[in-house]
């Protein structure tokens, strides 16, 4: 099939597959039960990586692979034509996913009882792996105008600096409030956490999913001794399920606490089939992933309308990045799970609010298809109807 706009139309059902997104939500609710919950997108993978695995199945040995050279060069090249961004393979550690990329870095980084900062609302296992390691979550919540768009309290983060933090974990771009971080955001940050002495890791897994005119800047541009950034091919490729990620990490001492902590832990990465995608992507997947983007923002932009025209109370938050919207449903005056289970009981399954630490408000996927984008419009419509 040739890479244009009907690549990303094609209606190749997922059931059977052991897909979480399909397979498992409906067998837990039911089989009529519309996912617009975890990020994984309904939309192929780019033909170069499918080419790829098949090549690379039909060689019958599986055994123990190394991240080759080969593989780095192609994650440091993608970085620099994609976000100008200047990576050394020799900085780079393999890892199986992001998530583990954060526990590892607050295991290795701090001790238990430690403060490390982090901002609500936010991805869940980011409160998760501050938890689990015995650290105590410093929160420096987001900050909400108006309009609905938030910013950095760099005032709190000081102050929890000041306190004591020894760790701060960012979303860059944030999940789930779609901000794409500006430069001066960044510096700024950069500036109050180097002067304290506190390192920063930085979630970057969204990077490649920011919208013109707004612009992704990584933490890897910024002057700080004391930096790692977490990235994969996983969300912008869809290729999730292969489990494979990378921990760039800059500083030799920064980057010799965390391999360390890997080798303590047992987490290695060498997955066949996740390195062979990962690398086929950074390669060859620059047109698939430009044509991607011009769907999702048109897919943002028309969910957007759906809303204003069939729900004006639901307000989505303005999204400068990633395919995630975030919905505040607080004008009904109901908590997150009576939200949630009204929509579940209209099959539509999506992502509550608390999961990110926030009371009111619920994100959905929006890269998805166009019928799916029209139903849950509608069942939002007569579901919350005022």
């Amino acid at each position: 099939m040739r890479l244009d706009k009907t690549y990303f139309d094609q209606k190749i059902s997922r059931l059977g597959t052991d897909s979480f997104k399909w397979d498992v939500c409906r067998r837990e609710n039911g089989r009529d039960a519309i996912p617009m919950f975890v990020a994984d997108m309904d939309f192929p993978s780019p033909p170069g990586v499918q080419e790829a695995l098949l090549m690379r199945a039909a060689h019958p040995f599986y055994g123990y692979t190394e991240v080759s050279e080969a593989f780095n060069l192609a994650l440091c090249d993608f970085w620099k034509r994609h976000h100008q961004v200047d990576m050394i393979p020799e900085s780079i550690l393999s890892l199986p996913c992001v998530v583990s990329g954060l526990k590892i870095a607050i295991q290795a980084l701090t001790e238990p009882g430690d403060g490390v900062i982090l901002q609500k609302p936010v991805y869940g296992p980011f409160m998760e792996s501050v938890r689990l390691s015995g650290r105590r979550e410093m929160n420096a919540s987001l900050i909400r105008d108006a309009q609905g768009r938030y910013t950095m309290d760099l005032e709190k983060i000081e102050t929890f600096c000041r306190e004591g933090a020894r760790l701060m974990l960012l979303c860059n771009p944030h999940n789930p409030v779609g901000r794409a971080w500006t430069w001066e955001e960044m510096n700024g940050l950069a500036r109050i956490l180097d002067r304290y002495g506190v390192p920063l890791v930085s979630d970057e897994i969204h990077a490649d999913f920011v919208f013109h005119p707004h612009v992704f800047q990584s933490a890897l541009k910024l002057d700080m001794e004391k930096k790692m950034v977490l990235c994969a091919a996983s969300k912008t490729f869809n290729l999730a399920g292969l489990q494979m990620a990378s921990a760039v990490c800059p500083g030799e001492d920064m980057r010799t606490r965390i391999r360390k902590k890997m080798e303590e832990n047992g987490v290695v990465s060498g997955n066949i089939f996740g390195l062979t995608a990962s690398r086929a992507a950074y390669e060859t997947g620059d047109e698939w992933l430009s044509m991607l983007k011009k769907r999702l923002k048109r897919n943002i932009e028309w969910f957007d309308d759906l809303l204003s025209e069939k729900v004006p109370c639901i307000r989505m938050t303005p999204m400068e990045a990633t395919y995630l919207a975030w919905l505040d449903m607080r004008a009904f005056g109901l908590s997150t799970k009576e939200i949630v289970d009204r929509l579940k009981g209209g099959n539509i399954i999506v992502s509550p609010g608390t999961f990110f630490g926030e009371e009111g408000f619920i994100r959905v996927n929006l890269a998805c298809s166009d019928s799916n984008l029209v139903v849950t419009a509608l069942k939002l419509e007569e579901l919350f109807r005022s």
